[in-house]
C-alpha cells in the first residue's frame, strides 16, 4: 500500500544540494576545535573524553564534529517501541553523513496496556518523569550540540518533550507512528469492552480470544486517539517535528525517510544554535491546545502539556485548556469518540489538514524545526504533493476526507472537547472529556457509591451492585495515593453495559486511559490521600454534575439535598474524623514519586 512521499520541506533538500555542506560553514575553530559548540567546550574541560570516545571507535576527526544525541525509547517492551531501533540508526547515519557525529542512547518505556489490572499500572506516570530525568542525565553528563528524540507512546513522547525543554539544546522529534487496525477495523481499545462482555457471559471465550489475538497486527502506537496518538500530534503541533510526520502508519516506508531527514536537520541545527526554548513559546503551546480541541485528544494531555510547558518556562494549567476549548471546533471522527481507526487520520492529511481547518485560531508566526514558520510550512505542503499523496491512500479506504476530518464550517462540535469542573467536591478542579459523555449525563444529580480502590468498584459493576443514578467514586488513586494509574477497566465495564453507560458517572482522583469513553470525570483535586473532599464522601451523598456550568459538587447528605452551609459544616465534621492512610509506597521509584508528586491539575510531575 505504501510508497514514498517526497514531502519533506524543501529547505532540507536545498542544503543537501549545495556544494559546501552547511556544517562546514559558520564554525570558528581554535586549535582544531570549534569554539561555538558546547561539546567542544566540554572536551577542553574533560581531557579523558577524547580517549574514551576513541575507545568506541571514534576517529580524531569525529571528535571535532558537532555531537548529536540520538535518544530513543527502543526496547522490546511493547509494539510502540519495539520497532524504533531502525529509525534511531537511520537518523544517526544521516547526521553522520551531514558532517556531525552521532551517539545512540536508549531509555525504554513501559506499556500501560501491559500494566493494566495489576499494580504495574501505578508505575505509569512515574515512568514519564523517570525517563525525562534519564534523558537529562544522558544529555548533560557528556553534553551534546543537538538531539533527535524518537518515541511513540503515551509516556515516552511526553517524557522526551519534558526533557527537551529541560536540556534546551537544538532538538527534533521523530515519532514511531501508529499500528494498523485488525480484522473488521478491530483496535485495541475495544478489548476492555470485550473483556467485560466475556465476564458477563455475553460473548464466548473463543470470540474473546480471537479479539485479543488480532487487535495489534503491527508495531506502532495503538490505533485510536488515545494518549499516545494525541501526544504524537502535540509534538508536531508544538513545531518540533517535520510537518505531516506525526501519526504516520508505522508500516509506512516513509517513516525511515523522516528519520533520515531529522538526523540531517539535527546536524544543521547544531551549527545554527537555535535551542528548543528559542523556538517553542507560549504561542506554540496555545497552538497545541487548539489542535487538541480539534482532535478530541486524551484527557491525559492535561497532565502532560502543563508538565512539558513547565520545562520550557511557560505557565499552562488546566484552566487554560478549559478557556481555549470553549468555542473551539471539534473536527476529528477517530476512535474512541469517533468511528475510524487512527491510521485514517494520516490518510486524511494529518496534523497539517487539522491546522488548515483551524488556521484562524492558530499563531502562524511561531518558528518550527524546519527553520520556517508554521504558516510557511503549511503553504509549502500545499505545493509539494503532500495532500495529493494522502488522497491516494485515502481512496483505498472508500472514504472522503471529510468523513474523517470535518471542515471548520461543518464541525462535529463547536465547544471543544474538554471541560474543567470545580466545586466543593473538586476545589482545585477535575477533568472530563465531554465529547465522549452521553448528553443525558451532562447535567445530573447522582447517588454516591464510594470505593477506596478500583478493584472493588469493578467487582460491584460487573455483579450489578451499581444501579442507574449512581455516582461511582474511586479514590486514593491520585499521584500521592498510588501513583495515579488509569481506571481503564472500570470505564470499559461501564461503557459496555447499556443499562449503565448513559445513567451513571465515574468520578476519581485517578486518571483515565486515552481510550476511555463515557461519563468519566478524573483528576479530582485535591486527591483523597491529601484529605481532599473526595475522601470525605459517604454512601448515599448526592453529587451534582453540571458540565455546561463547569460544576462538580456535593449537593446533599445521605440522600437529602442540603444547603452549601450545611454541606460545608458536615464536611468539616468528617474532616476532623478523617485519618490519613499510611503511604502505599515508601521505597523505590513509587515511594519517591508519591512523596513528591504535584497536583494532577498542575501536571502531576515530581516537584
Amino acid at each position: 500500500m505504501w510508497r514514498s512521499l517526497r514531502w519533506v520541506p524543501q529547505i532540507l533538500y536545498n542544503e543537501l544540494e549545495r556544494d559546501t555542506h552547511p556544517l562546514e560553514r559558520g564554525l570558528a575553530p581554535l586549535g582544531g576545535i570549534s569554539m561555538n559548540l558546547k561539546s567542544q567546550e566540554t572536551r577542553r574541560l574533560a581531557p579523558e573524553m577524547d580517549p574514551l570516545r576513541m575507545g568506541m571507535g571514534w576517529t580524531a576527526q569525529d571528535l571535532e564534529k558537532p555531537q548529536v544525541l540520538i535518544e530513543s525509547t527502543y526496547g522490546q517492551s511493547h509494539p510502540g517501541s519495539a520497532h524504533l531501533l531502525q529509525f534511531a540508526q537511520e537518523a544517526a547515519k544521516a547526521a553522520d553523513t551531514a558532517g556531525a557525529k552521532s551517539a545512540l542512547y536508549f531509555a525504554t518505556d513501559m506499556c500501560d496496556g501491559m500494566s493494566q489490572g495489576h499494580d504495574g499500572g501505578n508505575y505509569s506516570l512515574v515512568s514519564r518523569d523517570t525517563i525525562a530525568n534519564l534523558i537529562e542525565i544522558h544529555a548533560n553528563a557528556t553534553t551534546f550540540d543537538a538531539g533527535v528524540f524518537i518515541a511513540s507512546c503515551d509516556k515516552s513522547v511526553p517524557a522526551q518533550l519534558m526533557a527537551i525543554g529541560r536540556i534546551n539544546i537544538p532538538s527534533i522529534v521523530v515519532t514511531g507512528g501508529v499500528m494498523e487496525a485488525g480484522p473488521d477495523l478491530l483496535t485495541l481499545e475495544q478489548i476492555g469492552k470485550y473483556s467485560a462482555m466475556f465476564q458477563r457471559g455475553e460473548i464466548t471465550e473463543e470470540q474473546f480470544t480471537f479479539y485479543k489475538h488480532h487487535a495489534c497486527p503491527s508495531c506502532g502506537a495503538c490505533s485510536f486517539m488515545g494518549t499516545a496518538s494525541t501526544m504524537q500530534i502535540m509534538a508536531e503541533a508544538l513545531g518540533l517535528m517535520l510537518p505531516g510526520s506525526a501519526l504516520m502508519p508505522a508500516t509506512c516506508e516513509d517513516l525511515v525517510e523522516v528519520a533520515r531527514k531529522a538526523g540531517a536537520r539535527a546536524a544543521q541545527m547544531a551549527v545554527e544554535g537555535i535551542t528548543a526554548r528559542d523556538m517553542v513559546t507560549e504561542k506554540s503551546f496555545e497552538n497545541a491546545v487548539m489542535v487538541h480541541a480539534a482532535i478530541s485528544g486524551s484527557t491525559n494531555t492535561l497532565l502532560h502539556l502543563p508538565a512539558i510547558a513547565r520545562e520550557f518556562g511557560v505557565e499552562l494549567d488546566a484552566d487554560s485548556f478549559d478557556r481555549m476549548h470553549r468555542g473551539a471546533h471539534y473536527l476529528l471522527d477517530i476512535r474512541p469518540a469517533g468511528r475510524w481507526p487512527a491510521e485514517y487520520f494520516y490518510y486524511a492529511g494529518g496534523v497539517p489538514r487539522i491546522m488548515e481547518e483551524i488556521k484562524s485560531m492558530l499563531h502562524l508566526d511561531v518558528m518550527t524545526v524546519t527553520g520556517q514558520t508554521l504558516g510557511e510550512n503549511l503553504e509549502e505542503l500545499k505545493h509539494n504533493g503532500f495532500y495529493e499523496r494522502c488522497e491516494e491512500l485515502l481512496k483505498k479506504t472508500g472514504l472522503q476526507r471529510t468523513d474523517i476530518i470535518r471542515t471548520f464550517g461543518e464541525p462535529i462540535g463547536t465547544n471543544g472537547t474538554i471541560a474543567v469542573l470545580k466545586g466543593n467536591l473538586a476545589p482545585q478542579g477535575s477533568v472530563v472529556k465531554h465529547s465522549a459523555v452521553p448528553k443525558e449525563m451532562h447535567q445530573a444529580i447522582l447517588k454516591a457509591r464510594p470505593f477506596d480502590c478500583e478493584e472493588e468498584a469493578i467487582d460491584a459493576i460487573l455483579h450489578h451492585r451499581i444501579q442507574p443514578g449512581d455516582a461511582v467514586l474511586i479514590r486514593y488513586e491520585g499521584p500521592k495515593g498510588s501513583g495515579m494509574p488509569e481506571m481503564f477497566y472500570t470505564t470499559e465495564a461501564i461503557s459496555s453495559d447499556p443499562a449503565l453507560s448513559a445513567s451513571i458517572a465515574l468520578l476519581t482522583d485517578g486518571r483515565f486511559s486515552g481510550a476511555s469513553k463515557g461519563p468519566a470525570i478524573g483528576h479530582v483535586s485535591p486527591e483523597a490521600a491529601e484529605g481532599g473532599p473526595i475522601a470525605l464522601v459517604e454512601e448515599g451523598d448526592l453529587i451534582q454534575v453540571d458540565i455546561p456550568g463547569r460544576v462538580l459538587r456535593i449537593c446533599g447528605i445521605h440522600g437529602k439535598e442540603a444547603t452549601e452551609e450545611e454541606i460545608a459544616a458536615e464536611l468539616a465534621r468528617r474532616k476532623e474524623r478523617w485519618q490519613p492512610r499510611p503511604p502505599k509506597y515508601t521505597t523505590g521509584a513509587l515511594g519517591l514519586f508519591t512523596r513528591n508528586a504535584a497536583s494532577p491539575m498542575k501536571g502531576g510531575y515530581m516537584d
